[in-house]
Formats: structure tokens, C-alpha cells, sequence
């Protein structure tokens, strides 16, 4: 398999440090609220390299974070008069279960940064013996200039990055803000504010940088030189290259052999954001399509070309997987009368064409993960499926089909089994069985009937007059 690094700019062939074994980071969400369809595409890309290592052969450590302290989780804590954990812990629950619909496969550890700070301070105090770091007033800084390879990743210059921060630099030393030797260092701890959460180090009460946290979650989970570490484009830098900066100081090996980042994903052609009004969760999503159809749309591009986002291409991917569900079924009413007897010469001929279509798809995964095309290999299996297939094919023609669809779909982690509609007498009574959990005040049972109807393409809106449901 070929990967494009970032790291060289160029497609690279694939070698893990060990054989048959695959050490990959994924840099996981921040929670402090529903995850949005930006997060989505990582998430969905990431799990996709995965299964596909998997369904190659290879034995995957997949560790993907969740950021659990940050100003983003002790804001939301402080408007909703509750601590930052209850906030993350809530959050990390409502992240996995999007996660589910989008059918990602946990990972094999999901650490949490607040479980992990004793590593943090560790690392840290090992930066500053060793000279990379240094402590002012209570904040400990990394001394960016002393790390030689510094700008290896972003492909940035040292002296075009100070320049840029010339000016910024020159206001904070006036004013006595800034206590960095260099305005390009970056912060390793800081001291606690007035009602944020701390933990006890050498040089105050406080809490990690953010960049420190994923250098000691991939240490600790696997090892001190990992075999590729993958996000979004938008953490190359910082993000990504403070925490080369650290480990490789810190652990004198290193970092990371491979670096993937996904392109962004824009809304009717614009950024993303709130002020646009062009802010979608991947639970408003669910409200409208099954998440299925999100991870179709999300891997029917190269997960290094921007996506755009729009109603009408997520309108055309739910038909595309509709066509996939639909053969699938197909096949599955013609097997249960298929006679027994061996495939004919005829059928076989066809089935060599389907494992030419197999080999299609995956060199098309092998060249840097190009999901694009093994898609449009899936839909050629479609195509010979509904071309030769027929009542009267054997059994073991008709299995051999089904089985290379689902296969390949399943290594892209779309379900195309067709999921059996609910009638509707039974969607009421599990709207009333909700409705009485929650008199109960059974939360957990409401919520799981919730689910369950989501899951079978139900949405349920809770409204003054009562609740109102619909198929997505």
C-alpha cells in the first residue's frame, strides 16, 4: 500500500516497524458539545484505513483521544453551573453513540487527557532537564527554537514563522503580558484560574497545554515511535508539529513514520460555521438521513480533496447506497429458491470478473486510500449482480455475488443489508413504552427506545402537542 505522507510530501510505500502490526493515532474530539460533521470525516476516513488494514491482514493498536479538559468544556461548565466532568463525561457519551450510526469501530484504547496527567508532568519535567523547557511565574514554555527539526511537518520556516509574530510579540512585552523568551513557544502547563479544574505539579496549581496531551497518550498506549499518526489538515500546525517537537525531544526516537491529515469539509461551498448558520451536528443529520448515508457521502471522495456539503449530493448518496441495499436484497430473495447444483461454466466466467472487480477495489484502497474509486468497483459488482443474476441462477453463483458486495462494503464499513421496516402500530407502541419510561423517569430506557427507533430509520420530535414521528 502507498500513503501519502505529509511528513515528505509524497506517496510512500507502506512499512510497519513491525510485521503484521499497525501502531496508528487519530487525534479524537474536543467534548464539549455534539460533534458536527467536521469531526465526522476523520472519524469515518480513519475507521475506513483501518478495516481495510484489518480486512488485509494486519493486526491494528488504533488509539484515538478525547480531549476532556479545555476553555471550551470549562465555559460550557461554567454557563450550565456545572463541573467540566460532568460536561466531558456527558459529551463522550453523546460522541459515541454518533459514533455508532456512523459505524466506527471503537477504538482499541480511547484515552481521556484527565486520566493521563501524571504522564503530562513526567514529560514535561523530562523537556525541562533536558533544556527544552522552562518555567515563568507558574506557566512552563517549550523553547521551540532549541528543536532543530521544528517547521519538518507544516513545511514552515522558523524566521517566516517570527516574523509573523514580530508585531503580537513586541504589544505583549510592553504591556508585561508576555513572559516568553520567544514569542514562537508554545505552552507546555499554566496555572489554574479562578473556578477551573487543577491538578497538582511542580510549578502550580494548573493543567496541561493541549499540545502535550496527545504526545503522552501515544507514548503511553504505543511506544515512543508509532507507525502513523493521522487528523484533520487543520492540526498539522500547530498541533501536530508542537507534539513532534515534544516527543522527539523528549524520547530521543522519532515520532511518527507516516502522517495523514483529510481536507476540510465546507457547506454549500462556505466554511462551516455558526454565524453562517451552516452548522450541522451529526445528530441533525441523523434526524434526516440514516447515518450510513453520511458515511457513504463522507468516502465518496479522496479523503485528501475537499468535500462540499449540500442536500442535494447527501440526496444522491443515499440513492447511491440505496442501489447497493437494493442488489443485495435482490440477491437474497433469488438464493432462497436457488437450486443447489454447481455453479455452470457460464456463472463461473462471470464469477472470475467478480474477483477481477475484488482486485479493483483493492488497488484502488492501496493507492493512498482512494475510496473513491472502490466505490465505483462496488457499483461495477452491482452492475454484473443485476445483469446475470436471476431466479433460476444456482445458489452458488448467487452466494459468490452477494458475498464480494458485502465484503467490499463491509471493509468500507457501510451495511447493506436492508433494515426491515417497522410497522406502523409498532412504532406507536414503543412511543408510548418511551412515554411511560419517562413518567417513570427511566431515562436510559427512553433513551434506548429513542435509539432504537433512529436506528430503523425512525426520528421522534418531542413537541407541545405531543410527540411527532417520521421516517427519515
Amino acid at each position: 500500500m502507498r500513503i501519502y505522507n505529509t511528513l515528505t510530501k509524497q506517496k510512500e510505500l507502506f512499512k510497519p516497524i513491525e510485521e503484521g502490526k499497525i501502531k496508528m493515532y487519530v487525534c479524537g474530539p474536543t467534548v464539549y458539545n455534539l460533534i458536527h460533521i467536521g469531526n465526522a470525516r476523520p472519524m469515518i476516513v480513519f475507521d475506513t484505513f483501518r478495516r481495510y488494514m484489518e480486512y488485509r491482514g494486519y493486526e491494528v493498536q488504533y488509539v484515538s483521544n478525547f480531549t476532556d479538559v479545555d476553555d471550551k468544556i470549562i465555559k460550557k461548565a461554567n454557563e450550565e453551573g456545572v463541573s467540566s466532568e460532568e460536561i466531558s463525561t456527558r459529551y463522550i457519551a453523546e460522541c459515541k453513540k454518533d459514533m455508532e450510526g456512523m459505524n466506527i469501530e471503537p477504538a482499541t484504547v480511547h484515552p481521556q487527557a484527565t486520566l493521563e496527567i501524571e504522564g503530562m508532568i513526567d514529560m514535561i519535567q523530562t523537556l525541562m532537564d533536558k533544556g527544552y523547557a522552562y518555567e515563568k511565574n507558574g506557566t512552563v514554555y517549550y523553547r521551540t527554537r532549541k528543536f532543530k527539526g521544528y517547521g519538518k511537518l507544516s513545511h514552515k520556516n522558523i524566521d517566516d514563522l517570527e516574523s509573523g509574530h514580530r508585531d503580537e510579540s513586541h504589544a505583549l512585552k510592553v504591556s508585561g503580558a508576555d513572559e516568553k523568551e520567544d514569542p514562537l513557544d508554545f505552552v507546555l502547563w499554566k496555572p489554574k484560574k479562578e473556578g477551573e479544574p487543577f491538578w497538582v505539579s511542580p510549578w502550580s496549581e494548573g493543567r496541561p497545554g493541549w499540545h502535550i496531551e496527545c504526545s503522552v497518550m501515544s507514548k503511553r498506549y504505543l511506544g515512543k515511535t508509532i507507525d502513523i499518526h493521522a487528523g484533520g489538515e487543520d492540526l498539522v500546525f500547530p498541533h501536530h508539529e508542537n507534539e513532534i517537537a515534544q516527543s522527539e525531544a523528549a524520547n530521543d526516537a522519532p515520532f511518527a513514520n507516516y502522517w495523514m491529515h483529510n481536507a476540510f469539509l465546507n457547506i454549500n461551498n462556505k466554511k462551516m460555521s455558526k454565524s453562517l448558520g451552516n452548522f450541522f451536528t451529526v445528530r441533525d443529520i441523523a434526524e434526516e438521513y440514516d447515518l450510513q448515508v453520511l458515511r457513504f457521502f463522507m468516502l465518496s471522495a479522496h479523503y485528501r480533496n475537499p468535500l462540499n456539503f449540500s442536500r442535494d449530493l447527501m440526496e444522491s448518496a443515499k440513492n447511491s447506497l440505496d442501489r447497493i441495499v437494493t442488489a443485495v436484497s435482490t440477491l437474497k430473495e433469488y438464493l432462497a429458491n436457488a437450486s443447489d447444483s454447481p455453479a455452470t461454466e457460464e456463472e463461473k466466467a462471470v464469477l472470475k470478473q467478480a474477483a477481477d472487480l475484488e482486485k479493483k477495489f483493492d488497488d484502488a484502497m492501496d493507492d493512498d486510500l482512494n475510496t473513491a474509486d472502490a466505490i465505483s468497483a462496488i457499483f461495477e459488482l452491482v452492475k454484473l449482480a443485476n445483469s446475470n443474476a436471476t431466479a433460476e441462477s444456482t445458489a452458488e453463483f448467487i452466494t459468490g455475488l452477494k458475498d464480494e458486495i458485502q465484503t467490499l462494503a463491509g471493509v468500507l464499513g457501510l451495511d447493506v443489508e436492508k433494515k426491515e421496516e417497522l410497522l406502523d402500530s409498532d412504532i406507536e407502541n414503543l412511543i408510548a413504552e418511551r412515554q411511560q419510561a419517562r413518567k417513570d423517569k427511566n431515562f436510559a430506557r427512553a433513551d434506548e427506545i429513542r435509539d432504537e427507533l433512529l436506528n430503523k430509520g425512525i426520528v421522534l420530535e418531542d413537541t407541545r402537542e405531543g410527540v411527532r414521528w417520521k421516517r427519515a
